[in-house]
């Protein structure tokens, strides 16, 4: 259950550097902002949803599959998720030449399923994300296709890695980083770098009231589940949490804070109109923590907010950010 060592993570980086964007960190001080935050405080947004699919899950994937043996890339590989990862599967299989089979929900955005197919990818849609994580299993089974997971792994972990050792070198000397949390893989990758690189740094995880098995994972300490997901942030609804990367947050995360679907659709609106980001949900979740629960304790700090990804169709963004009441 060790985390990536720095070496481990630069190695990674040096491996799939050509496929991923370094994506810019951009500082956010403006009207809009500050309606909400203080001047005082020094705002940073990493900008992931620039990264190639969409969001940061192509970190993870290539880190796993450009690792295959020839005979497993033959063999091809599979995944399931509501839709951001089984995309960035269907890109790295496509890099590595081999086949993609991919099952997801079927109440998927229908963005996320043309995109896996533009990339070659093979789609099975099933009743929900519980059905889609059995339906992978079997796939994995029956073809000998290498199971992708969507957050589990130390491969995973220093895919992601990579974008905390990006940010740390962006920006010195910060006092928080705020991050999404689904099933983990992106916290503990930036929580290990930065606590390798900018040790002084808190890391903060952020989850969705209707999405919440790391907090629950953090009360019991060990692995748990949901039953279902209740959240606009689909892309953070992680149906349980797994052994490796559950140890690793534990390690380095400060602190898990929860926030809605109300704060995040404001925080959705918010970077439209101030810096005129069309995010999908889990993209507004590190602005809506800090809009809502981290607000008053960061005040006057320097921090960053992973804006993790940006795969919404433009009539869902319309439904979930015209009005207060959405």
């Amino acid at each position: 259950m060790q985390p990536p060592t720095l070496t481990e993570i630069q190695s990674t980086r040096n491996q799939i550097d050509q496929y991923i964007v370094e994506t810019p960190v951009w500082q956010w001080n403006n009207r809009e902002l500050h309606a909400t935050i203080t001047s005082e405080t020094k705002v940073f947004l990493k900008l992931e949803l620039f990264q190639h699919t969409g969001t940061f899950k192509p970190r993870g994937a290539l880190s796993n599959i450009l690792n295959l043996e020839p005979a497993q890339l033959k063999k091809g590989v599979t995944a399931f998720s509501a839709g951001n990862h089984a995309i960035a599967v269907s890109y790295a299989a496509a890099i590595a030449g081999t086949s993609a089979k991919v099952a997801m929900p079927k109440t998927a955005n229908p963005m996320r399923i043309a995109n896996c197919r533009a990339y070659g990818a093979e789609i099975e849609l099933l009743e929900d994300v519980h059905a889609a994580g059995k339906r992978v299993l079997e796939i994995e089974e029956e073809e000998g296709r290498y199971y992708v997971k969507p957050f589990e792994g130390p491969a995973t972990v220093r895919g992601t890695a990579i974008l905390g050792l990006e940010l740390a070198e962006q920006v010195p000397d910060l006092d928080a980083v705020i991050v999404p949390i689904g099933g983990g893989g992106l916290c503990a990758g930036i929580a290990t770098a930065f606590k390798l690189l900018q040790p002084q740094c808190k890391v903060y995880g952020v989850e969705p009231e209707g999405a919440d098995a790391m907090h629950r994972s953090f009360a019991s300490g060990k692995t748990e589940s949901i039953d279902k997901v209740r959240t606009i942030a689909d892309s953070l609804g992680a149906p349980y949490t797994t052994p490796y990367t559950l140890a690793v947050c534990q390690k380095y995360i400060d602190e898990l804070v929860m926030i809605d679907d109300d704060q995040i659709r404001a925080a959705m609106r918010q970077l439209f109109h101030g810096m005129k980001l069309a995010v999908e949900p889990a993209g507004a979740a590190a602005a809506a923590a800090l809009n809502g629960p981290l607000r008053d304790r960061l005040t006057g700090k320097r921090v960053a907010l992973i804006a993790s990804g940006t795969n919404i169709d433009l009539s869902t963004f319309a439904k979930q950010t015209q009005n207060e009441d959405a």
